[in-house]
């Protein structure tokens, strides 16, 4: 881009030297180059905009890496449109009309550090999030996009059903960048961790040699389910700029059987003698009963 402003001032000189003849003019358009090419050099160092891909249904928390003072004021943007605000301790998400119909209650603002978390994300949430610290004067830009997925899909990932003695896999559905930490808890206890080329997973007893986890992708393997093993697991995927959590759903489900040893055969035996013809029925629907077994 500054090659071809050069190239077309380069061009507006040569006329100038051939029309005008004078010193003058070259100083002019040299020094109005100059001006144009820092232009272009401060518009290239204007503030980058960290891309920030998330998942319909997700949470993602924007970071701001400080730690608020009483002096410091901080506005955040969607747009053009002002959806928080941090004056010293005193915060405000949301004030307009607008705002609240599209984020509804869905925002969180950390009084601490100005950080924005954004729940059940969807795909109108998707764009330019800027943090403006007006008493630092410095600017944090947030490209989110939110892909959109339907609820058969959602359903497929975040939803998993197995029976008891089955394997199950999360899987974070996402590239995994060599600097991410990833964090899974099961019931807010961390059971699998990674971070840089580190892993770890939990060993106790609930556990032990029960759990896989693929270093590269992030994805955790549960082996030989039980149906303790059923609840809701939370994967954390957090960079130094952003976080995101995602939630699972696991159903282990076991095959009950009814034993009744003593009481039925009694009471199918005292039954007959007072209504007859009405036990047989009874007895036959109960004998064929899925799961029912009658000694």
């Amino acid at each position: 881009m500054v090659l071809a402003v050069t190239f077309t001032f380069g061009i507006s000189v040569k006329s100038a030297l051939f029309f005008n003849g004078k010193v003058m003019n070259i100083f002019i358009f040299f020094l109005t180059l100059g001006g144009v090419c820092l232009l272009f050099v401060c518009g290239a160092s204007a503030v980058d905009s960290d891309r920030v891909p998330v998942m319909e249904g997700d949470t993602v928390t924007l970071h701001t890496d400080v730690k608020i003072n009483q002096q410091d004021r901080m506005v955040w943007y969607f747009g053009v449109s002002r959806i928080a605000e941090i004056t010293g301790d005193q915060s405000k998400i949301c004030e307009d009309a607008v705002c609240k119909e599209r984020f509804r209650d869905r925002l969180k603002l950390d009084n601490q550090t100005g950080s924005l978390t954004i729940m059940n994300t969807n795909t109108t949430d998707s764009g330019l999030y800027k943090l403006k610290n007006t008493s630092r004067n410095t600017d944090n830009v947030f490209s989110v996009t939110v892909q959109g997925v339907s609820a058969a899909e959602q359903d497929d990932m975040k939803r998993k059903s197995v029976k008891e003695g089955e394997s199950v896999t999360l899987d974070p559905g996402v590239v995994k960048n060599p600097n991410d930490v990833m964090r899974l808890c099961f019931n807010d206890i961390l059971i699998a961790e990674i971070t840089g080329d580190q892993s770890k997973i939990c060993t106790d007893e609930q556990w032990f040699e029960r759990l896989k986890l693929d270093h590269q992708t992030g994805s955790l393997t549960i082996m030989n389910t039980r149906i303790t093993d059923s609840g809701e697991y939370k994967l954390k995927i957090s960079s130094s700029r952003f976080s995101i959590m995602r939630s699972f759903t696991v159903t282990v489900s076991g095959e009950y059987h009814l034993f009744i040893q003593c009481m039925f055969p009694f009471i199918l035996e005292y039954s007959s003698i007072f209504f007859g013809p009405l036990n047989e029925k009874v007895d036959r629907s109960l004998k064929t009963m899925p799961g029912l077994f009658i000694s």
